[in-house]
């Protein structure tokens, strides 16, 4: 019976009895969407603190930024465009197998609250301009308070850069963040609790809207969204760690139980502080792990960015809300923003993709009620495709930066037995950042 009381399997039986429900009575499974819309509400309401706590704590803890200056440089570029690529393959996978055509899910009926949301702007309204203005807060403290992620995530960057210039080591601020840390991950922790409740109300409204075939359409995105994460970590990322004389399953076995940690829990933000001991340990120079891994929890986050795109893609394609080339252009330069920090949280990507759609009205809002009931499992590819996105980032820079012990990581892997790296030599020339 122990195994019942792991999270996954309460919310996979929730899911199976969300299914019962809307195949048998489907007007009172559809009563049931408030149950989902209310937890991503509680999600929502979390992640100003979780990135607040996170960036402050990363960036406020880096002291010589002239010398870090030239890493800081190649590892946002680094970053960027991995994001980038990461989006492209969503896009590119979901337009070509369609999971979404012929769902019709246009009319799927909003709440109360959701309903608010979307009366108060239209597609006309939203323009670049305005959402990079609407990135500076009014006030200090009102970043906190609007619900909007972008102004949280920019006054969290400038306390972090105020505490890393002037602060001192004994400063009791860095003690009071780490422990506010603490207690924020504590009450996502009791959220998370009732996340077989809102898995219940979000996959018995949806089956009890559409029917069992939305099951198959479901299946299809799920299968598609899997598919571009196995694409992206072993293509994508595999061709960056071979450039830089790294096997992909070398990484992928150095990091296995950040790995199944990440994917127990659905949030990569889990492995953070097992990532930075065992990254040091494996020959990464300690400025650079402490540099670019939380830089890349704010700003590397791949298996978002790719559970972002491929949503997209897929509420597009099931609300028959047909989206140009320029469009999902733009949809992804917007995606680039919205995408920082805080995803690497349980349910965060989920979260942020409704953010998205919140600020481009490109699509209906009411559509994301489709994802929540299969969050939980796109949430374990998600999470997974994080932790590794970062850990190759962290190696990667720190061996084009030649701030890499070759002799500490070969005896790493000898004493863990792991498959030996690719022997490829890197010239002081050679790196493409």
């Amino acid at each position: 019976m122990g195994i019942l009381r792991k999270l996954y399997v309460q919310v996979l039986i929730a899911i199976a009895l969300a299914i019962a429900l809307g195949l048998v009575a489907p007007h009172q499974a559809v009563l049931m969407k408030p149950l989902g819309d209310s937890f991503v509400t509680l999600l929502k309401m979390m992640l100003g603190p979780i990135i607040f706590c996170t960036v402050v704590h990363g960036v406020g803890h880096i002291k010589d930024f002239k010398k870090l200056g030239w890493l800081g440089f190649k590892t946002l570029l680094y970053l960027e465009v991995v994001s980038t690529l990461a989006m492209l393959v969503g896009f590119t996978i979901i337009n070509i197998v369609k999971p979404g055509d012929g769902l019709h899910a246009r009319s799927l009926n909003p709440t109360d609250a959701v309903a608010e949301v979307i009366k108060t702007g239209s597609a006309g309204d939203f323009s670049l301009t305005h959402f990079l203005t609407s990135i500076i807060p009014r006030t200090l403290f009102s970043a906190f308070t609007t619900g909007d992620i972008l102004p949280v995530l920019f006054v969290s960057l400038l306390v972090g850069f105020a505490l890393s210039s002037c602060a001192k080591p004994d400063w009791m601020v860095f003690r009071l963040i780490e422990e506010a840390q603490t207690i924020v991950f504590r009450i996502l922790g009791f959220i998370m609790r009732l996340a077989p409740i809102g898995a219940f109300g979000a996959m018995a409204a949806a089956v009890g809207s559409y029917g069992g075939v939305t099951l198959l359409y479901l299946l299809r995105y799920v299968l598609s969204y899997y598919a571009s994460t196995l694409f992206f970590i072993f293509v994508v990322l595999g061709t960056i760690a071979a450039m830089a004389g790294f096997s992909i399953l070398t990484i992928l076995a150095l990091i296995k139980e950040e790995i199944i940690l990440a994917m127990g829990t659905a949030a990569s933000e889990v492995a953070f502080p097992r990532l930075v001991t065992k990254l040091e340990q494996a020959g990464c120079d300690e400025a650079v792990v402490g540099f670019v891994l939380p830089g890349g929890y704010s700003f590397n986050i791949d298996g978002a960015c790719l559970y972002m795109a491929c949503g997209v893609g897929f509420l597009a394609q099931a609300t028959d809300t047909p989206l140009s080339l320029s469009q999902q252009i733009s949809l992804l330069a917007v995606m680039l923003l919205t995408s920082k920090g805080g995803a690497g949280a349980a349910g965060g990507a989920l979260v942020k993709l409704a953010a998205t759609l919140q600020s481009s009205r490109a699509l209906p809002l009411s559509a994301v009620g489709l994802l929540f009931g299969i969050d939980r499992v796109l949430a374990i590819a998600t999470s997974t495709t994080n932790v590794i996105g970062n850990s190759v980032a962290v190696l990667v820079l720190s061996k084009w930066e030649r701030m890499f012990d070759e002799q500490k990581f070969a005896a790493y892997i000898h004493r863990h037995q792991m498959p030996a790296a690719e022997p490829v030599a890197i010239q002081q020339n050679e790196h493409p950042l």
